[in-house]
């Protein structure tokens, strides 16, 4: 299990958060209502939350305390979440992934080396 793993596993009542966070159930709720967290369930139908949560409601409260309004930090977590995907998922242009396909090609025959993908490729570069 990696970290990321983690902090996303649902640990955490709502009466801890609101300990953790300075934040009422009703604030955490609307947040909730708003999109801007996503706690798991469980089965007696309880709000568990994660540190990414605990993370995200922090960082609703420090946007708040220094004047952005909910529309504002929907945009800022917006943006972050793009960003954060963008990262994840570079983007390569065709002709990178053309080189690349071809150069998985060349090099599949070498050393006795196959590729799954070999007889699909070889029908574009001949």
């Amino acid at each position: 299990m990696d970290d990321q793993d983690r902090r996303s596993m649902p640990l955490f009542s709502i009466s801890i958060v609101k300990k953790l966070t300075e934040l009422t159930a009703r604030q955490i709720r609307y947040y909730e209502e708003h999109n801007l967290i996503h706690p798991e369930r469980s089965t007696g139908n309880q709000r568990l939350f994660s540190f990414n949560d605990v993370d995200r409601l922090l960082e609703i409260k420090n946007l708040m305390d220094r004047g952005i309004n909910l529309a504002g930090i929907k945009h800022i977590i917006t943006e972050e979440n793009t960003q954060k995907k963008e990262k994840a998922n570079p983007q390569i242009s065709d002709r990178q992934l053309r080189t690349m396909l071809k150069n998985e090609l060349i090099d599949a025959g070498r050393m006795g080396k196959s590729s799954m993908r070999q007889g699909e490729l070889s029908r574009f570069f001949h």
